[in-house]
């Protein structure tokens, strides 16, 4: 399959044109700050569930407004464009913003006064800030620079999940795309039924890494030198200085935020990957990465709000090209809307299966022997495609 991108403009005639749009990548984090204001304004308690309102119903609104976007930076201009700090800033000043919505929501869950369901609205918004946190650790854990992984693992530390930073990096993008993946949904299964085996099975991948690594160097694995350790230790620290702070009763608002805020992670992984499938050649190895082993969106808004993450496909062929440079490919699988639209549909498995299983037929040429398939499923799919072939 051919990764042309799409054609680009003249060098020295492009300008970024979202170069400050990107701040609504920090805004976000305030979404419950915002649903409270409206709240006190209005006295409306749907205000407190103000973070899931705009992730499921305004941003697939505006991204059905605003479209898609498929313009990509000229190479020439990619070097400047990378050394521009104004990004790197776009992405660290959401992590204090991150920190202050958390403790402002643990403080208010606690001593509001919160009816039960403004209560739970409320964890649901903060939970939803510690899930889109996770992409900007994401985006910094990438980096070389070891004062943005260490960025990247304190922006983990209210969500609970830690481990993503050595899971991700050193697991996820070597197997991405094949059955061994825990992070990459295989055709047929549910995202339900996804969630358990990726949560579980990303845990036990990221021991593992950090096993084999330290064994290199003859130390075990329970050491201060294993980063799993490191990061989740930062969780415990945090939500001890909150317990001791509120009491007790800021625990299961705290565990509910992080629960769906990895729980959101996970919902993106389902989607980015579903039924896609890297080939084996004769020697068992898998071949290379290429941005058609990921579903791509240019959807703007959602692109916007979550640094370019839609753009997958280029994401996973070059890991440490940073998010203002990362290029559409034409070529490569389209998701039919946003994340946010996406996301609400994998929570509906009859829809998301009547919508995204022909797709996945479609990308393979109809031989399903080229995806990855649920193993239960494997030749009762493999036959039913080919007796319609």
């Amino acid at each position: 399959m051919s990764s042309a991108t799409m054609p680009q403009p003249a060098a020295g005639e492009w300008r970024d044109s979202k170069r400050y749009l990107w701040l609504f990548s920090i805004a976000v984090m305030g979404l419950p700050l915002l649903g409270y204001g409206l709240y006190q304004q209005t006295g409306w308690s749907i205000f407190w569930w103000y973070g899931p309102i705009f992730v499921y119903g305004v941003i697939p609104i505006f991204d059905w407004l605003v479209g898609t976007d498929t313009n990509n930076p000229p190479e020439s201009e990619v070097q400047a464009l990378v050394a521009d700090r104004y990004y790197r800033w776009a992405v660290y000043l959401a992590v204090p913003l991150q920190f202050f919505t958390f403790v402002w929501g643990s403080w208010m869950a606690v001593n509001g006064g919160l009816l039960w369901h403004q209560w739970l609205g409320l964890m649901i918004s903060v939970g939803g800030v510690s899930g889109v946190s996770i992409n900007t650790a994401h985006e910094l854990g990438h980096k070389t620079d070891n004062f943005e992984r260490w960025l990247a693992r304190i922006a983990l530390a209210p969500v609970a999940y830690g481990h993503f930073y050595v899971e991700h990096n050193r697991g996820h993008h070597v197997r991405v795309a094949t059955p061994a993946d825990p992070a990459s949904a295989r055709f047929g299964e549910s995202f339900y039924r996804f969630l358990p085996r990726t949560v579980f099975g990303s845990v036990k991948s990221a021991w593992e890494i950090e096993k084999q690594r330290l064994a290199r160097s003859g130390a075990g694995p329970w050491t201060w030198q294993n980063d799993n350790l490191q990061a989740w230790a930062m969780t415990v620290v945090l939500f001890a200085g909150m317990i001791y702070w509120l009491g007790w009763l800021a625990l299961p608002f705290m565990i509910g935020q992080a629960i769906y805020g990895f729980s959101l992670l996970e919902a993106v992984n389902y989607l980015e990957h579903y039924g896609l499938c890297r080939q084996q050649g004769l020697d068992g190895r898998y071949e290379r990465c290429q941005p058609h082993h990921s579903w791509n969106s240019n959807n703007t808004v959602t692109n916007i709000f979550l640094y370019h993450l839609q753009r997958h496909s280029d994401h996973h062929a070059n890991p440490t090209r940073s998010y203002q440079a990362l290029r559409h490919f034409k070529d490569c699988p389209q998701l039919p809307s946003g994340y946010a639209g996406m996301i609400l549909l994998a929570y509906i498995p009859p829809l998301w299966f009547r919508v995204m299983d022909p797709k996945v037929v479609s990308h393979h040429g109809g031989d399903m022997r080229r995806a990855n398939i649920r193993p239960d499923l494997r030749d009762e799919v493999i036959a039913k495609y080919a007796a319609a072939a």
